[in-house]
């Protein structure tokens, strides 16, 4: 964050009594008391030319000097020379590998290094488009592709397709257990009522479609290919989870209960131990060119990590999936909603 100008004020006497934190709110009406809190605790205030904390009491008189900081918020639509791994470009659209680490759009706790940030550098016009031209998300440990707008036109073509799910996006996904059936997870998707930060099967939740294939079966993984009829938050993520085969890797979703250990040689514990983010990889795109009317897609490899991992599966000798691991499904088996009574309609994010 950057530092501006100090601030240097007098606590006056009818404000006697009261915490410095909330002294300080009522004469810096423009600041959160969170962040005079914050500012308090990081040693950016003092009373009297001492440190202070946001719990004492003044009483009239006192000299505070406030070194501020700037809103983590004021660096979110800023231009930064981050590298784009362009797969296509062109007068009215660009296609990004985004690698898994960054986040699409700048958000609370990420404010910077966003791929919103690395385009406004790369194209300082996109600052007149809506979120910089950015039609829809990947999770930030999430690796693949992902279309940008570089015209108002193109984005509302773009943004157009999507709510009428003619984007074609296919997902490569490592996930536990073993999946022995090609099939569908056709269950509506909503903000969990309890963790506000995920998201569930609910009755109360937006339709959401995900088609899986089966592509290798491992002894206590599956190799699967996955399609997106629709594209909400965490859909994928969730869907395996609601199929009792939850993505390898992710810190949300994944595998909850005992690790399979006995069913795995050292060297690939190790490497399961190593992978660092949920198996998920965006590896093809198709979309209507929104100019020229044109079909188009792309196609690009899985990245680096995912293969290794899945070269480490491969090695494996041949054994018999874990009883606890395995399951047996068919494609078309209707799985019944967690029984939900009450929650908030789902943020849409294509």
């Amino acid at each position: 964050m950057t530092q501006t100008t100090p601030i240097t004020l007098e606590i006056p006497q009818n404000l006697g009594g009261m915490r410095l934190d909330q002294a300080l709110q009522r004469l810096l009406p423009d600041q959160s008391r969170s962040r005079l809190q914050a500012w308090i605790k990081d040693g950016l205030v003092t009373m009297d030319a001492k440190p202070t904390t946001a719990k004492l009491k003044v009483w009239g008189g006192e000299s505070v000097q406030i070194l501020p900081q700037a809103s983590p918020q004021s660096t979110a639509f800023k231009a930064e020379d981050i590298a784009l791994d362009i797969i296509h470009e062109d007068e009215h659209l660009l296609v990004i590998n985004k690698p898994a680490g960054m986040v699409v759009h700048p958000a609370a706790g990420n404010w910077e290094g966003t791929l919103l940030n690395a385009l406004l550098y790369y194209l300082p016009q996109q600052k007149d488009l809506p979120r910089a031209g950015i039609v829809h998300r990947l999770d930030k440990d999430t690796s693949g592709l992902l279309v940008v707008a570089k015209t108002i036109a193109a984005q509302n073509s773009l943004v157009r397709q999507l709510q009428e799910r003619t984007v074609k996006r296919e997902y490569r996904t490592i996930v536990w257990g073993n999946v022995w059936r090609n099939g569908k997870v056709d269950q509506p998707i909503g903000r969990h009522p309890h963790h506000r930060t995920r998201m569930a099967v609910n009755k109360m939740g937006k339709p959401s479609v995900t088609y899986y294939e089966v592509l290798e079966r491992f002894a206590v993984h599956t190799y699967l290919r996955c399609m997106l009829e629709t594209g909400r938050t965490h859909q994928i993520r969730v869907h395996m989870q609601h199929l009792k085969a939850p993505i390898v890797g992710d810190p949300v979703y994944g595998l909850r209960g005992i690790v399979p250990h006995r069913a795995m040689s050292q060297n690939l514990i190790d490497a399961l131990n190593g992978f660092k983010r949920q198996a998920l990889h965006a590896i093809k795109l198709g979309l209507i060119h929104p100019e020229s009317g044109e079909p188009m897609h792309w196609q690009i490899e899985l990245p680096a990590d995912m293969k290794a991992l899945l070269e480490a599966m491969r090695a494996e000798h041949a054994a018999e999936p874990d009883e606890e691991m395995a399951f047996d499904y068919d494609a078309d088996e209707d799985y019944n909603d967690e029984d939900y009574d009450e929650i908030e309609e789902d943020e849409d994010v294509e």
